[in-house]
């Protein structure tokens, strides 16, 4: 592949953009799922949050409505073993492409327990079974599912979190409408349109594709830490896209990025300031394994803390510049600790979106800053 010099303010640029950071313009809550590859939603409040930065006079109701009324996103476990929002569309593609993968992990697990691949077949039978009626409390079907089940199966059970892991990975059933604080998980069969049938290899050649278009320029080991799959896995699926890639050089590092992306990335430029209030766990801090371009050093682990823990953050240019938190009363109260000082029009900007934040969580709000010593 012939190399091309970029420059890093154009990589921040051209991956803002492709984040609807650079307009974040009203839109469906579908495209941008899709857009984003997944908006990862362990916290439930987190995502809806990612979604807000990114679509201008969202409601916590438009997430609510695509996720339990349109249907135009499911969520379910995907990349890296983690709960994600994803386009209802794209759903049999990610199960595709991820699913030989999360199964083999699935049947190592289980092995360790004395439970044979029959065993854990006929345990996705009977999960489908308690589902065929509709929607069940997570809680009680793993009761059902459990008591149907032999001494290995309910020892497995004690000791995981899940015994849903194949059916998920399977794409047999997502979760369905919460009730309450209650969770649930239905068929994938009663609860979404009909998904067409896509092979691995064409799954995964569409992730890389879509990865890339949000992510890159990147590399076969930033898809496998993004993804979850091997470094094996990730570099095979790589392999196969070759003829549409093309290699370029930023930061004295060579990434990967779509042949029909060259010509926008080398158009793309930081012309105004782009400041973002992101939520935890946010797609955008999570996409790649190096994060030198991201997070100085030094105030790496104010960002990726223990525990797997993603601090929310302020996004200045692309570059994490400080991190934030919140606690309700009978206001909304913002404290904001960036690494360094900024201008009064900085923090104005900082504030004018956590007021768009308060007005999205239907609060009033405060706000107090924080500045690294």
């Amino acid at each position: 592949m012939p190399k091309h010099s970029i420059q890093p303010a154009q990589v921040a640029a051209f991956r803002l953009a492709r984040h609807h950071f650079m307009d974040r313009v009203p839109s469906r809550v579908y495209l941008v799922c899709r857009d984003v590859c997944g908006v990862q939603a362990q916290v439930m409040s987190s995502a809806q949050m990612a979604l807000w930065a990114r679509i201008r006079n969202l409601k916590r109701s438009d997430v609510y409505d695509a996720l339990w009324k349109k249907r135009t996103i499911v969520k379910t476990s995907a990349m890296r073993q983690t709960l994600h929002l994803l386009p209802a569309s794209d759903f049999s593609i990610y199960i595709a492409a991820l699913k030989a993968s999360r199964l083999r992990a699935v049947h190592r697990l289980t092995a360790k327990f004395g439970i044979t691949p029959k065993e854990l077949e006929a345990l996705d039978k009977a999960i489908l079974k308690a589902l065929r009626d509709g929607p069940v409390l997570q809680c009680k079907l793993r009761e059902l599912v459990i008591a149907k089940g032999g001494p290995n199966v309910q020892k497995w059970a004690s000791m995981v979190w899940s015994v849903f892991r194949s059916a998920i990975a399977q794409g047999l059933i997502c979760y369905g409408p919460e009730q309450g604080q209650q969770v649930t998980l239905v068929r994938t069969d009663k609860w979404l349109p009909p998904q067409p049938s896509t092979s691995e290899a064409v799954a995964q050649s569409y992730l890389v594709r879509r990865y890339l278009r949000t992510y890159g320029p990147a590399t076969a080991n930033d898809f496998a830490h993004w993804s979850g799959l091997s470094v094996r896995e990730a570099k095979a699926a790589w392999g196969n896209m070759q003829g549409d890639l093309v290699e370029v050089t930023y930061n004295a590092k060579k990434a990967s990025l779509l042949k029909e992306d060259l010509n926008v990335l080398h158009e793309c430029d930081l012309r105004d300031w782009i400041i973002r209030v992101l939520p935890g766990f946010d797609s955008f801090v999570l996409a790649h394994a190096d994060k030198d371009h991201l997070v100085p050093p030094h105030y790496y682990k104010r960002v990726f803390r223990n525990q797997g823990w993603i601090s929310p953050v302020i996004l200045f240019d692309g570059k994490v510049v400080g991190t934030w938190s919140y606690k309700r009363g009978s206001k909304i109260s913002f404290e904001v600790s960036l690494f360094k000082k900024f201008s009064k029009i900085i923090l104005t900007k900082i504030e004018e979106q956590s007021a768009d934040l308060a007005r999205f969580l239907e609060s009033e709000y405060e706000i107090k800053f924080v500045f690294a010593e």
